[in-house]
């Protein structure tokens, strides 16, 4: 009897912890922004919307997107292994923006009143510990531009 009963108490912890962490996700802000001279991208992320911007002065409507299902558990899923702690202390793989071979990339959440926020690092060339998270934020930006 004690068996089955921490049994379904493990089950019922670990069934809320994944909720948590969904609801974890839509409390943040996640945003994204790469730049040269002539070029600016700012991707923010938000309660399952993207907003991808193009004007650096933001001037211009940016328009949310609902993000679809299976990104958003995707996204989850990244979020569940990433350590929020850590994001200033990644060491970014390439250093192609010293030159302008790569545009300058930053990235930062803002969850629970609190900020963190990477180094610069070479857009698309993100950190291997962000970067399936980075990855599919900037597939947002890549699906917007097909549209």
């Amino acid at each position: 009897m004690r068996i089955l009963s921490l049994l379904l108490l493990t089950i019922f912890l670990g069934k809320s912890c994944e909720g948590q962490n969904k609801q974890d996700l839509e409390s943040a802000v996640i945003e994204y922004t790469a730049n040269t001279r002539g070029f600016y991208q700012k991707i923010t992320v938000q309660n399952q919307m993207v907003t991808i911007s193009k004007d650096r002065s933001g001037q211009d409507k940016a328009v949310a997107t609902k993000i679809a299902s299976e990104d958003w558990e995707e996204l989850v899923n990244c979020f569940k292994k990433m350590e929020l702690d850590s994001l200033p202390k990644l060491k970014a793989p390439t250093e192609k923006r010293f030159y302008d071979g790569a545009a300058i990339a930053n990235f930062k959440i803002t969850f629970q009143d609190k900020t963190y926020e990477t180094t610069s690092f070479d857009h698309g060339f993100p950190p291997k510990e962000i970067k399936k998270f980075v990855n599919k934020i900037n597939s947002f930006a890549k699906q917007n531009d097909e549209n």
